[in-house]
């Protein structure tokens, strides 16, 4: 689409996220919740919508939805209540879901993503439905099936509803990422998309740019990357501007995402509240919620990505080394703790953005996948600091420290990697490497002074990295003249 089309138009986009609380037992029964068990091994009678069964709401997942609310800067209302919501759906066994209507558990909080404030109106409890597997023969009449596994049906989550704040599909991304960061952080969901255990639905419109009145939304569901989110609203983006462009209507409704064929399709008309015919659920009470227990979970709150970041940038980091750590919750951790155990913060942050974060990157793996331990990392820059290794030695041998655990001061030992500091050990090396290049050495003397740093190098080289390269510097002026 030509830009000049698309800047006629406003984007207005609000995010649904559901992230799935890590409870050991789901939200109303005792089955378990763990991923990747054998299909409807993790049911009960309370999960299969037995006849005569009654739900036990799950405390744990109240904490945690009070915990996320606060981080969410959300307010906790003194009194919450659970309703029933009312569709019909292979993997919904009920045939209605226990979620919040009216009186969700947090209201009216807000995230600040780059500098704005998106708003967040609530966050409630709700309960999971199962799911379907698709299966058997495409396109052979009669041999397409469904099979349904319940192992999720009951498991509790937050639903984290945004005001259509953002503006851009970088702005949703960056809104999800920072949710994800924060649910993470504070320990009440792992995060991860591929296994479904946190979700999100995107509402789209557009309007004339001036225009205060918003256009008919789109909801996108079935996205499970943030790459896909981005691609996601993109598509709908240019979709609904082409549309209004040609004179139709957008209709409201929901729509799937397909990430192979790039393009979102129509799903079923979008429902309103009134359709799921919400009434209180008659079998849980409205809970109260003191303010005595919201101030103790709140005295537990763990640190939070953003004060995380600025701590980092406090201790002279950039801006961008302190996000891409706290983007990765076992590495900034692992920064923790090297920072705890007294190494200077600038070296640590070179290493973890060099050749660590190089590493990891190549072999696909989480810090914690290798062995390297924060102890053996900063015994590294303490041998550099003394002078017993160079910061190039230091570099060669951290990936060894991460493959097999082994440290730093056992591998200079055996390998003799302690740096040469004696200076008429060097001053002899640097007549040496001045000897066998005359020619580089006229020519350094004829004005071509950025042949210091060939010399330097081929001292280095020489001395296999060992020499300390300040006294190199040094002495390979004074051999030079």
């Amino acid at each position: 689409m030509e830009s000049s089309i698309r800047d006629k138009y406003e984007v207005v986009i609000g995010l649904e996220v559901h992230a799935q609380l890590k409870t050991k037992s789901k939200i109303f029964a005792p089955d378990g919740t763990e991923f990747g068990q054998e299909p409807n091994s993790e049911t009960s009678p309370i999960t299969l919508g037995m006849p005569g069964v009654l739900p036990v709401l799950n405390k744990e997942a109240v904490n945690m939805g009070i915990l996320t609310g606060l981080a969410l800067n959300c307010t906790i209302p003194s009194r919450c209540k659970f309703d029933r919501k009312q569709y019909f759906y292979p993997d919904l066994p009920k045939g209605y879901q226990i979620s919040q209507y009216d009186e969700p558990i947090c209201v009216g909080g807000y995230l600040n993503i780059k500098g704005k404030k998106i708003g967040i109106t609530r966050a409630h409890l709700e309960e999971d439905a199962g799911k379907l597997v698709h299966a058997g023969a495409d396109g052979i009449a009669g041999s397409s099936y469904s099979l349904v596994d319940l192992n999720r049906a009951g498991t509790p989550l937050l639903e984290i509803v945004s005001e259509p704040d953002m503006r851009s599909s970088d702005e949703a991304r960056a809104y999800m990422e920072e949710l994800r960061n924060i649910v993470r952080y504070i320990g009440v969901c792992d995060g991860n998309l591929e296994e479904g255990s946190m979700r999100c639905d995107a509402n789209i419109s557009v309007m004339p740019k001036g225009s205060d009145k918003f256009g008919t939304r789109a909801e996108i569901k079935n996205v499970n990357s943030f790459s896909a989110l981005q691609r996601a609203i993109e598509y709908e983006i240019e979709r609904q501007i082409e549309i209004v462009e040609e004179g139709g209507e957008v209709v409201q409704e929901t729509r799937l995402w397909d990430d192979n064929s790039r393009e979102t399709r129509s799903m079923r008309g979008k429902e309103d509240a009134h359709d799921y015919r919400y009434f209180p659920e008659p079998d849980l009470m409205p809970l109260e919620i003191s303010r005595e227990w919201v101030e103790d979970i709140r005295s537990k709150m763990p640190e939070l990505p953003q004060q995380k970041r600025d701590r980092y940038q406090s201790l002279g980091l950039s801006e961008y080394d302190a996000s891409v750590i706290v983007e990765q919750m076992g590495l900034a951790l692992f920064f923790d703790k090297v920072l705890e155990l007294g190494a200077t913060p600038k070296i640590a942050v070179n290493f973890i953005m060099g050749e660590i974060a190089a590493y990891l990157k190549e072999e696909k793996l989480e810090i914690t996948d290798t062995k390297l331990t924060p102890e053996n990392l900063v015994e590294l820059i303490a041998l550099i600091e003394k002078n017993t290794i160079s910061n190039n030695i230091g570099k060669q041998i951290i990936i060894d420290m991460m493959k097999d655990g082994t440290s730093a001061k056992e591998i200079v030992e055996k390998r003799g990697l302690s740096q040469i500091t004696d200076e008429s050990a060097i001053k002899e090396i640097c007549e040496k490497v001045v000897a066998a290049h005359p020619n580089e050495v006229a020519a350094y003397k004829g004005g071509k002074v950025q042949l210091l740093g060939f010399f330097v190098g081929q001292v280095m080289k020489e001395t296999k990295g060992r020499a300390n390269p300040k006294a190199v510097n040094e002495l390979i002026k004074e051999v030079l003249g």
